[in-house]
């Protein structure tokens, strides 16, 4: 069986936040959240454009696009082209599991640690 001592665990630990760092980056933004709800929140299977989140979320043409970049950088969403149009889905294989690896490990190390 393999035991773990508190260093290796830290160390798994410290992995997982190198590995989440752009998830954290990219969803710690309220204007990224505002338009994650968005994108969560739609009936819309095929995803939506820029010009419909700009509609739901108040913000600008380019502040939507920037926000929406960082989250596609992040693995967060992914983006579908259709002709000239582009349109912006929740990447359901999304890099969010990081997150819940990374609360998982942390967990194991406090319950048997502390």
């Amino acid at each position: 069986m393999n035991r773990m001592n508190k260093q290796d665990q830290l160390n798994i630990i410290k992995e997982d936040f190198i590995n989440c760092q752009k998830v954290l980056l990219a969803i710690g933004d309220e204007t990224r959240q505002s338009i994650l709800l968005v994108l969560m929140g739609t009936d819309c299977q095929s995803g939506l454009r820029v010009g419909e989140i700009t509609g739901q979320t108040h913000l600008s043409r380019p502040a939507v696009s920037h926000h929406l970049k960082i989250l596609r950088d992040a693995g967060i969403i992914l983006m579908r082209k259709e002709g000239t149009k582009n349109f912006y889905y929740i990447n359901v294989r999304t890099k969010l599991g990081l997150l819940k690896t990374l609360v998982t490990d942390i967990e194991e190390l406090m319950e048997k640690f502390y």
